[in-house]
């Protein structure tokens, strides 16, 4: 659209520059939609952000898996890159060594977002927080203020929707300086030796795995107020504390499990295992995989220096815990993002129920496209269902939940959210697929069918969004 067409069109209003009002802004922007991004930072600071970039990373560094063909989420990057993602240009552009995974330098990739929106010629950036509900002259709304939403804002939404938001807790992983690592003890080697040894392992044996898991359970954990006593955690990144307490083995089968790895010193696979990930470009900070934790921070440097390896590691940042809020989506909002009472107004991002850096930000690529649609008179209807953006956006605004709302909880993508598909049973030779091949047959073409199916959704929009970036 030209800059003239441009000027004609209504302003959108985004409200919160993480990942999905991000992506949201520069969906609408390319499409020659205005767009004031609206975002609190750093003029007021939030319980976990560090920084006043857009689209800050406050847990791990890890997009998770980049296999388009066997994992969803790695389709779900895929059909991002296809719709022309600044999430998905910032992130391949700041990419780190992490075998099959998309880990990025997580202040390169944030800078990289926010540069690239603050010089696009329809984007406006103001560094304000919206208080209150947006006022009724702002005729195209999107939130996606995320889990982090401003108290003053997240009390208009419960006010006006009627409906009280459910909550549960998200936890952050501590940052450990690699020159603290003690790399006599440790070894680097990705599980399986899949792609490059881009982890460090650190091996614990039984006993020192056992003396371990007692000293989370005897440990000093964060307290709660009153109001958060019964908010429950989302199974998908439960602090480390928590899983020791479900039994003693949780731990070493969920993030310190040793399979698929061998101590070259020993050369045998240690009891259990703690990984490192590379965090920054510089390669001087690494994330402990799987370690959120609400434990004092104390607590966690006396605790983590147990582990083989770090007893004397100096740490970038420890652990957190903040409180993470959620719409009832189902009822609430309607196939299109839309808020059923009040359709000039679109959600967006982890507020909807969607879980994962990557979820999020697909949730605003679609919010920014269809609100785009809306301001520029063009009919363009949701992703299907059989493609990842669909089956997401499906499940968080109805989908399998339909009938019983209240039963609704966050989710991350998943094939099991994808409509089931006639998978070969036999190879290319006649010969018969059996357990794991038959489900990875099953996969790709789950994924075959995705991305031909976006494909065409995409090139419905043709006239709308430019085909590159």
């Amino acid at each position: 659209m030209s800059m003239e067409m441009a000027k004609t069109a209504e302003t959108l209003h985004i409200i919160g520059g993480g990942l999905a009002g991000s992506e949201a802004a520069w969906q609408a922007a390319r499409a020659g939609v205005p767009v004031i991004l609206h975002e609190m930072r750093p003029e007021k600071e939030t319980p976990a952000h560090k920084t006043g970039w857009l689209a800050e990373l406050v847990c791990s560094n890890s997009f998770r898996s980049d296999d388009a063909l066997n994992n969803a989420v790695g389709l779900l990057h895929e059909e991002m890159r296809r719709a022309g993602s600044l999430i998905m240009q910032a992130a391949d552009a700041n990419r780190l060594p992490a075998g099959g995974a998309l880990a990025v330098d997580r202040e390169g990739f944030s800078r990289a977002v926010s540069e690239r929106l603050a010089a696009h010629p329809l984007i406006t950036v103001v560094r304000e927080e919206v208080a209150d509900w947006p006022p009724e002259d702002w005729r195209h709304v999107i939130i996606a203020t995320g889990p982090l939403t401003s108290d003053a804002l997240a009390e208009a939404i419960r006010q006006r929707t009627g409906e009280e938001s459910l909550a549960f807790f998200d936890a952050i992983a501590p940052i450990v300086y690699a020159d603290s690592i003690d790399m006599s003890v440790c070894w680097r080697q990705s599980r399986y030796d899949k792609g490059t040894a881009d982890y460090i392992n650190c091996p614990l044996d039984r006993e020192t795995y056992e003396r371990f898991v007692q000293a989370l359970l005897e440990a000093e954990k964060t307290g709660f107020r009153a109001w958060e006593k019964n908010t429950p955690y989302f199974d998908g990144c439960l602090p480390i504390e928590v899983m020791a307490e479900r039994g003693l083995d949780t731990l070493r089968h969920g993030p310190m499990k040793p399979v698929g790895l061998t101590n070259p010193r020993t050369g045998k696979r240690p009891w259990a295992v703690v990984q490192l990930r590379q965090d920054n470009a510089l390669g001087t900070l690494y994330n402990m995989v799987g370690f959120q934790t609400k434990l004092k921070y104390g607590e966690q440097q006396r605790i983590f220096r147990m582990i083989p390896g770090l007893e004397n590691a100096r740490f970038a940042r420890l652990g957190g815990l903040h409180r993470n809020t959620f719409l009832n989506s189902p009822k609430l909002l309607d196939a299109r993002l839309r808020l059923k009472v009040e359709p000039r107004l679109r959600f967006a991002g982890q507020m909807t129920g969607v879980e994962g850096y990557v979820e999020s930000a697909a949730c605003g690529l679609i919010a920014g496209r269809l609100a785009a649609a809306d301001i520029l008179g063009a009919d363009v209807p949701p992703p299907p269902e059989t493609t990842a953006h669909g089956a997401l956006i499906h499940h968080i605004t109805g989908g399998h939940l339909a009938t019983d709302a209240g039963s609704f909880q966050p989710m991350n993508i998943n094939f099991g959210l994808f409509p089931d598909i006639a998978a070969p049973t036999h190879d290319e030779t006649g010969r018969r697929l059996k357990g794991k091949e038959r489900s990875r047959a099953r996969r790709q073409a789950l994924a075959k069918r995705a991305l031909a199916d976006f494909e065409a959704w995409l090139a419905r929009q043709d006239a709308i969004f430019p085909t590159q970036s």
